[in-house]
């Protein structure tokens, strides 16, 4: 079942070369999934329909704020040296995690 995956970012353009390199790491992976990157203004629009959303590290003081927004979607920021190196490997992997942790 695809797994929609959606980051924020203060305008939604910083997270966009994350993405590909998510992308590209998730069919290495063969994982089926959608991910797209958003400005936090967007939240109410494409956060609840998400199966999991990552926050930019520099809007990570709105945790709580989407928490509240989408109450039964996993919500988190995304490690700061993950998101400066564009370790879209490493992010997809940990994004993978939770989502089986939530299965169980």
């Amino acid at each position: 079942m695809k797994k929609n995956i959606v980051l924020f970012c203060t305008a939604g353009m910083s997270t966009s070369l994350l993405v590909e390199k998510m992308k590209a790491a998730a069919l290495k992976a063969n994982f089926d999934c959608e991910i797209n990157a958003y400005s936090m203004s967007k939240v109410k629009e494409y956060g609840p329909n998400a199966d999991i959303i990552l926050l930019g590290p520099q809007i990570r003081f709105n945790l709580n704020d989407v928490k509240s927004k989408c109450p039964n979607i996993p919500v988190e920021a995304i490690d700061m040296l993950d998101y400066g190196t564009l370790n879209g490997e490493k992010v997809l992997k940990h994004v993978i995690q939770l989502l089986d942790e939530r299965k169980d």
